[in-house]
């Protein structure tokens, strides 16, 4: 993997293991030659995790809607910022970037975002390994839901599977740098008359 997405909140949290587990990841993918696609902000996780990979030297791109340029102030000295016209451009001109995606502690639109990139994997959209950074068991409560929809008849067993999860950033780029996509259900690959 050459580039990859981080999707994340813009406020700090409650906890500083938040703000300093962004600042630690952007710092682990500039020191592995990773470059960073993010939301472009200088604020919150947003700004750690951007500020991690400068000071490693790193490459950081960031992409924000030019609505947001004055909500989410922009972080100066980005390698790169590319500014789009909605939230969903946003979205995809991060996941055309990269070649996986990494979803730490974050609200709504933070939410919005991974679970849009599993569907677009799960419509075999593309076949990128998707994280989930677990920082302080933040995301348990998810891991817990996806396991009932898998149980309820809602979600297949593979493509649950397809989420991957870690509380270790190097463990979860291990599995993200192993990651196999399963195949594409029949249903999408059939052709309709």
């Amino acid at each position: 993997m050459k580039n990859i997405a981080v999707f994340c909140g813009s406020g700090d949290g409650y906890n500083e293991i938040y703000r300093e587990t962004a600042y630690q990841l952007g710092k682990t993918l500039a020191e592995q030659g990773i470059a960073t696609i993010y939301g472009g902000a200088k604020v919150g996780m947003m700004g750690a995790l951007a500020d991690g990979v400068l000071q490693h030297g790193g490459k950081i791109v960031g992409v924000i809607p030019y609505f947001l340029k004055t909500k989410e102030v922009v972080h100066e000295g980005l390698t790169e910022l590319i500014s789009v016209e909605t939230m969903h451009d946003r979205k995809l001109k991060m996941s055309e970037l990269s070649d996986g995606i990494i979803t730490m502690p974050g609200g709504w639109g933070t939410m919005e975002e991974m679970f849009e990139m599993l569907t677009w994997g799960q419509l075999g959209l593309h076949v990128k390994p998707v994280g989930l950074l677990n920082v302080n068991g933040y995301y348990d409560a998810l891991k817990a839901l996806s396991d009932n929809m898998v149980q309820e008849g809602f979600l297949d067993e593979y493509v649950n599977s397809t989420l991957l999860i870690s509380e270790s950033i190097e463990d979860l780029l291990e599995q993200m740098a192993a990651y196999a996509p399963p195949p594409a259900p029949k249903w999408i690959t059939q052709q309709t008359t």
